[in-house]
């Protein structure tokens, strides 16, 4: 490492003495395996020091690429190093898809299930409810495979990097299907309050966007599924709001050429689920991110609570995203155990003015038990966090079990997850 490498948004300077980028997975067991401090890093598309580390970042992207479908079971097994924008297209050639994607296809596999990153729709769990076996190198440079069933399985998933690097990622497959999207503007905040759960049913995956001003909601992204002749026809006002007449970007001033194609244009599930085309910087690259997620059943509420503080978000924000996901088992994803709305806020980037809006944001949601994504800006208690996550203390037992040196241990997971000696 000659110069000090930095995450996407370049707000986190990485503290790790070299950067090592294995070219087979034995030379990536023998650094794993003599290592004293160690973390695997992904695309750094995460805005906190969840993927620093004091001893040595090891990326796996230079690993063999590996996609093997297994149409039989109708799986996946794919390199962790892999961005899904270099994936997805080799699963819609051959006749299937996942069950969703993220806003962005810059994201790497591994890094997005392990931090339980998602796309939106009633209907889908997180990109890591997809995910069946996980391959990952242990401290001592062992090569494990977890699969679903084991006792540790859900525990393994979304892990924050504190089990070990991982290689290689089994994921459920589904058919593959298009996908048509529509932009709306302008819709009346009581729509989005009182028509909530409707509106979030509209499509397969709806999105929506607020700039949270004393004004309508911006936009509602809407992607519908459809499989053989689709005739259906977007009406031009819908719950009062407008059908956008063109292409639109999410951040006012971007460009709309670097989102994915939209008034009805009818196409593969890879080109439409993401907002953002794996050829363009996505959303507005200069920025920081923080995302909340709530009970889909409390979303209204917190909705209201957050139009309260609204003058406080509003100056330092470039846009927000609401956006549902559903529930699943995995210990230390956001949407455990409930179905879940989740709060996005894309902010300026300044770091000293948002940590006291998020002090901000983070007290209004208190009341509805708000979890944080894992990748992304929070200044929650470590306390108040745990609380929030029934197998916390499950998890803790598992990573000292897997990593019992603590080589996968950094600043971050030693705030959330102390140990004796830290």
């Amino acid at each position: 490492m000659n110069a000090p490498e930095r995450n996407w948004a370049k707000n986190v300077t990485f503290g790790a003495r070299r950067l090592l980028a294995p070219t087979s997975v034995d030379e990536l067991r023998d650094i794993v395996g003599s290592a004293t401090e160690l973390r695997a890093l992904g695309t750094r598309h995460s805005f906190n020091e969840i993927a620093d580390t004091r001893g040595d970042l090891v990326s796996v992207a230079g690993l063999p690429r590996v996609v093997d479908i297994d149409s039989t079971a109708r799986t996946a097994t794919v390199s962790a190093g892999l961005r899904f924008g270099e994936l997805t297209g080799t699963l819609h050639g051959s006749g299937f898809a996942l069950h969703n994607l993220g806003s962005l296809p810059h994201i790497s596999v591994a890094g997005a299930c392990a931090t339980g990153t998602h796309g939106s729709g009633i209907g889908n769990r997180s990109l890591a409810g997809a995910v069946r076996a996980v391959e990952l190198v242990r401290a001592d440079g062992s090569l494990t495979t977890v699969e679903r069933g084991h006792p540790d399985f859900a525990g393994t998933v979304v892990s924050l990097g504190a089990l070990g690097v991982v290689t290689r990622l089994t994921l459920d497959l589904v058919p593959t299907f298009d996908v048509r999207q529509w932009v709306y503007e302008d819709l009346p905040r009581d729509q989005a309050v009182h028509g909530f759960d409707e509106i979030m049913a509209e499509g397969y995956s709806v999105s929506l966007f607020t700039s949270w001003r004393d004004r309508p909601v911006d936009q509602v992204w809407v992607k519908r599924a459809v499989d053989g002749e689709d005739t259906h026809q977007a009406p031009a006002e819908w719950r009062g709001a407008v059908l956008a007449d063109g292409p639109r970007h999410p951040v006012p001033g971007m460009p709309a050429g670097n989102c994915t194609p939209q008034q009805g244009t009818r196409g593969p599930w890879h080109e439409r689920l993401p907002h953002f085309r794996l050829e363009f910087t996505p959303s507005s690259g200069d920025e920081l991110q923080s995302e909340y997620f709530v009970a889909r059943s409390d979303a209204p509420a917190a909705f209201e609570a957050l139009e309260r503080i609204r003058d406080r978000i509003a100056p330092h924000l470039l846009i927000s995203e609401i956006r549902t996901v559903a529930a699943d088992d995995l210990w230390l994803s956001p949407a455990r155990g409930r179905d879940s709305v989740a709060f996005h806020f894309t902010w300026k980037p300044d770091t000293a003015a948002v940590i006291p809006v998020l002090h901000a944001v983070e007290e209004a949601l208190a009341p509805f038990g708000a979890r944080p994504h894992w990748g992304k800006v929070f200044p929650m208690d470590p306390g108040g966090l745990r609380g929030l996550y029934p197998d916390w203390a499950r998890f803790e037992e598992l990573a000292a079990r897997h990593d019992p040196q603590g080589v996968f241990r950094n600043d971050f997971l030693r705030r959330f997850f102390p140990r004796s000696g830290d």
